[in-house]
């Protein structure tokens, strides 16, 4: 009865241990949403990326199609309002920008 106990214990702490990323990932995506700054529309790659915080402001962009907002981007991170083109920096999720590409 020891052995089956010790093996029960050492199959839950690998099981521990192979979800121990996931739990840091989801934590640290967390505390990490909280460092993003806002993106700033003058940044030089935002200007770039003809961003804008309002996507009816891009209206007049030959790229722009309505209803295209950073929320539904592929490049969106819904967790901390991210993006994947601007990695420092939250965006708007009422945003848009020329590099907008329809999720998956």
């Amino acid at each position: 009865m020891a052995q089956q106990s010790r093996r029960e214990f050492m199959r839950h702490s690998l099981l521990g241990l192979a979800a121990l990323p996931l739990g840091v990932g989801i934590l640290s995506q967390r505390a990490f949403a909280q460092e993003l700054e806002p993106l700033d529309p003058e940044n030089p790659q935002a200007k770039a990326l003809n961003y804008v915080k309002k996507a009816e402001e891009a209206s007049d962009h030959p790229a722009y199609e309505e209803g295209e907002l950073c929320s539904n981007c592929m490049f969106f991170q819904e967790a901390n309002n991210g993006c994947q083109l601007f990695p420092q920096n939250s965006v708007e999720p009422n945003g848009w920008c020329q590099s907008w590409t329809k999720q998956a």
